[in-house]
């Protein structure tokens, strides 16, 4: 297809993609595929991605025996605020890394996923943020599509329709998944470099640090 054709049809296909969302989102039961992350506890929106990964809302005091009961080793949220308030267990150790999906760059993503395989070698993982849907869906559609070698279509169809939340809000980390170079993320999570560009904020102050020009 000519790529002046092309354009609108993907517009289209995102135009679908919106319209269809809520319809899946309220029946998530009945179109739910046994592939996609499995619900754990509705009151946590917590469900299990793999045997070392869990995505959840903000948990609270009341859901550490069951972290404890599943073995979780790392808290990562993506929240600005700590979850020393509800987390004072001594063997879950705790991971900050607050974005927003509407200011999310591959700097981001490399980060949260380095921090959860870091995570994983140790034990499971819980990723979260306030409700469980759109700054979690969107590391954990990345995580499917670099670290598990998803395709964006089936990442993007758990994401927006497995019934994790108010699919309204999950626009601006659908448009970072269409735009994002999964190749490029996947080489500078095995190289260890902060970011797919050499201009990022990251990757100049480390090139700053290693002149000695800082």
């Amino acid at each position: 297809m000519p790529l002046p054709r092309l354009i609108p049809a993907m517009f289209l296909s995102l135009v679908a993609l919106f319209s269809l969302t809520p319809a899946f989102a309220d029946d998530s039961t009945l179109t739910r595929s046994p592939e996609w992350a499995q619900s754990v506890e509705p009151k946590y929106n917590l469900f299990q991605m793999s045997p070392t990964l869990y995505r959840s809302a903000l948990p609270d005091k009341s859901a550490v025996p069951l972290l404890e009961k599943l073995k979780v080793g790392t808290v990562i949220t993506f929240l600005p605020e700590s979850d020393a308030n509800w987390l004072a267990t001594p063997g879950i150790d705790q991971v900050q890394l607050p974005y927003r999906t509407n200011h999310v760059d591959d700097a981001d993503v490399l980060k949260a996923l380095r921090a959860i395989q870091t995570a994983e070698a140790k034990g499971p993982v819980l990723m979260h943020c306030k409700h469980g849907s759109d700054r979690t869906g969107l590391m954990a559609a990345m995580y499917r599509v670099v670290v598990q070698g998803w395709s964006k279509e089936d990442a993007l169809n758990e994401m927006t329709q497995g019934g994790f939340g108010d699919s309204t809000h999950f626009k601006d980390g659908i448009r970072y998944m269409m735009k994002a170079d999964v190749d490029k993320l996947r080489t500078a999570l095995a190289n260890g470099d902060c970011s797919t560009s050499p201009f990022a904020a990251c990757s100049m102050k480390s090139w700053f640090k290693s002149a000695h020009i800082e």
